[in-house]
Formats: structure tokens, C-alpha cells, sequence
């Protein structure tokens, strides 16, 4: 069966190198990894060109962020199965051999195996919050997102039900995706680590980005708007909702920013009313 992967990438240095090697050495071979440069200005995708692998070939565009560079690998995607990959982890040697075994042994659409994460060099475990589920996971993943990208493999038609990621959100996009999917799809889970996530550097999105509720607001809002939710499903939704509002605005109070803070309750506001 053919994998197609995608690998987002801007400017990741020896990271994308690492990234890159753990896919092509898979146990698994028959696959394509589509390496999307979203408009990097150091040397790392440009040094891996030289690569003399057939199942490798790289896109290139403008800048454009994480969502837009994964939608476009996806949409170039071949494969029976798409796996996604983040520039700065990596997979073992027989991360897809196992996963795809594990989803043709559950005929799950979806599902993604355990992680190992590092953090500036070390070995640290992740909080009970970050705990990973299997089945209808809608309830527990509208306080966090708890599908990492890197750990995650689906079929095409999932892909086709419930893509692509939000090219307007500018980080979360992946809480707002797999928020909807678990609408919609049970998720399975392979308990095998077989992903090390490297976490702490300092270009990572989730420590640029200031104000991240802003983002999961945004997601709760289209949720109310467009999904199709049982009554349990909304309250949960709305109870979430206000939570981040409030957490959000009393951050834009303390930064000084009440014209923000209102904006905010005013939109939910008024979402929330119809």
C-alpha cells in the first residue's frame, strides 16, 4: 500500500535533515514524501534537493503557514493512506510498518501511536492532560487538542469528509480539524511510541504565538455554526467557550487592550444568540 507523508517545513535547519532521514529509512518503503517549503529563506530544503531518492520530491511556495503548506502536500498526495510528519520530530524505522498494520488489523479511518517527547535534549513525560484516547474523543479533545501531527495516519476518504485545515487560523488549526473529525469518526490508538517529539527550541509555533484561546474561540464559533450537534454536544461546546472568552479577555485586560477584550465578547456574543 502506498503512504503518501507530508512535511511542512520553514526554515528547520539540521531538524528538517533528521525529519526527512526517519521517513526514508522506514521499514515500509513503498512511499512518497512530499516535502512542502513553505518559502524558507535558510539553506535546509535546499540542501536536501540533492538527495537521490525517487519517492522524495519537494513543492515550493510562498509563505503561507503550517495549514496551507499541509493542504498542499496533501492535495498532491497519491497514497491509499496519508501520514503527517512536523519538520522538527521523528519517526522510528518502523513507524509506518506498524501503524499500518495496526489500522488494517481496526479498520479505523483514523488513528495516530503513542510519542516520546524531548525536550532541550532530555527525556521528560507528559502530563496526565496530555494522555492520549481511542474511540469518540469530541468531549475530551475541546480542552486540548490530543492528536499529535506527527503520531497521526488516515485514509483518503477521512481526509475527503472532514479536510482541509483552516488556512485563516494561524496556529490551532489542528485543534480546530481534529475538534470536527471527532464529530464524526472514532480515532484509534497504536500504544507504541514510535514518534519522538523535540519540543523547548525557539521557533516553535505554540511559543510565538501569543493569545492561542483566540485561535480555539474561533474553531468553537464555526463548530456552533456549522456542525450538527446533540444537545449535550452544544452545552459542552458553549461552557467551553466561555471559559476561553473569559481567560481571554482578562489576558487582554492585563496587556491593556480592552478594545480587544470587548471585540471578543461582542462576536461570541452575538454568535450565540442566533
Amino acid at each position: 500500500m502506498l503512504v503518501s507523508v507530508v512535511i511542512p517545513a520553514y526554515n528547520r535547519g539540521a531538524m528538517l535533515r533528521r525529519a526527512v532521514a526517519s521517513v526514508l529509512e522506514q521499514t515500509h518503503n513503498r512511499l512518497e514524501l512530499i516535502l512542502v517549503d513553505d518559502g524558507s529563506t535558510d539553506k535546509s530544503v535546499s540542501e536536501i534537493e540533492g538527495w537521490a531518492d525517487s519517492r522524495l520530491w519537494i513543492h515550493r511556495q510562498q509563505r503561507q503557514g503550517v495549514s496551507a503548506a499541509r493542504n498542499a502536500g496533501i492535495a498532491r498526495a497519491r497514497g491509499d493512506r496519508i501520514a503527517l510528519l512536523d519538520s522538527d520530530d521523528e519517526w522510528m524505522p518502523d513507524k509506518l510498518e506498524r501503524h499500518l498494520d495496526f489500522q488494517e488489523e481496526s479498520g479505523v479511518a483514523v488513528s495516530q501511536c503513542e510519542e516520546t517527547w524531548i525536550r532541550h535534549g532530555r527525556r521528560v513525560n507528559p502530563g496526565l492532560k496530555h494522555r492520549k484516547r481511542a474511540g469518540w474523543i469530541f468531549e475530551a479533545s475541546l480542552e486540548l487538542c490530543l492528536i499529535s501531527p506527527s503520531c497521526v495516519m488516515f485514509t483518503r476518504s477521512f481526509w475527503e469528509d472532514v479536510g482541509p485545515f483552516r488556512a485563516d487560523l494561524p496556529a490551532c488549526e489542528d485543534y480546530d480539524l481534529w475538534l470536527k473529525a471527532g464529530l464524526r469518526y472514532p480515532f484509534g490508538l497504536l500504544p507504541r511510541s514510535l514518534v519522538r517529539k523535540y519540543g523547548g527550541h525557539p521557533d516553535q509555533l505554540s511559543r510565538k504565538i501569543i493569545g492561542l484561546d483566540l485561535y480555539r474561540i474561533y474553531s468553537l464559533l464555526d463548530i456552533l455554526r456549522r456542525e450538527s450537534l446533540s444537545g449535550r454536544q452544544r452545552r459542552l461546546v458553549r461552557d467551553n467557550l466561555s471559559l476561553r472568552v473569559r481567560r481571554y479577555t482578562r489576558g487582554c485586560l492585563k496587556r491593556d487592550k480592552p478594545e480587544e477584550a470587548e471585540r471578543v465578547r461582542r462576536l461570541v456574543a452575538e454568535a450565540v444568540s442566533v
